[in-house]
């Protein structure tokens, strides 16, 4: 069986600087997904034509927008790009200029070319459930999402909130610490009976 070999990471985008290149139906795509996860990104697109949609998206948002082909300077001080339009050769000279200079890079529907995959997230609060199929399934990758947004319980940001606070009180090292909130969560995963509903 093959395995997903990939790290998972919260990226605090809010901090980095992102570029998309594309102004299409793909970027707003990507361009959505990342301000619904973290509406504060730093975000800049570039493309010679825009979607109004997209437009609309960025006045929104703080997201700047570069009416213009793409070039490699605007990589300058990139932490992450997300290569979108539909020419695969400007998508492929981007990832190519990120390799480069190693930054991060994600050619939308082309996994051979990508650093990273933007999974499906279900948010609920604090906690945040990011879902992979390793680049092979966005459709499964949905439908699991679906699943863990009714799965997980609508107060589990309260339960986090409080047990940050009980985590302050507790005393002892790190690792004591740790096995106390083991202990006293427990209860969270443990199993129902097949008979019961």
């Amino acid at each position: 069986m093959e395995r997903n070999e990939l790290y998972p990471i919260f990226l605090k985008v809010s901090q980095l600087q992102v570029l998309v290149v594309g102004g299409g139906n793909v970027g707003l795509e990507k361009l959505t997904f990342l301000l619904k996860s973290s509406p504060n990104a730093q975000v800049k697109m570039v493309s010679i034509n825009f979607l109004d949609k997209t437009l609309d998206l960025a006045k929104k948002h703080n997201v700047t927008i570069i009416q213009g082909a793409y070039h490699e300077k605007y990589l300058q001080d990139k932490h992450i790009v997300i290569a979108t339009t539909d020419n695969v050769g400007i998508n492929e000279q981007v990832y190519h200029d990120c390799k480069k200079r190693n930054i991060l890079v994600n050619v939308a529907d082309n996994p051979p070319f990508c650093d990273f995959y933007m999974g499906s997230i279900v948010t609920k609060g604090n906690v945040k459930v990011a879902i992979s199929t390793n680049g092979k399934s966005p459709t499964t990758a949905k439908r699991l999402r679906q699943f863990f947004e009714d799965a997980i319980p609508e107060n589990i940001d309260d339960l986090v909130k409080n047990l940050n606070e009980f985590r302050k009180t507790i005393k002892g090292d790190f690792e004591e610490k740790v096995e106390t909130l083991n202990e006293f969560t427990k209860g969270l995963v443990s199993k129902k009976p097949n008979n019961e509903n």
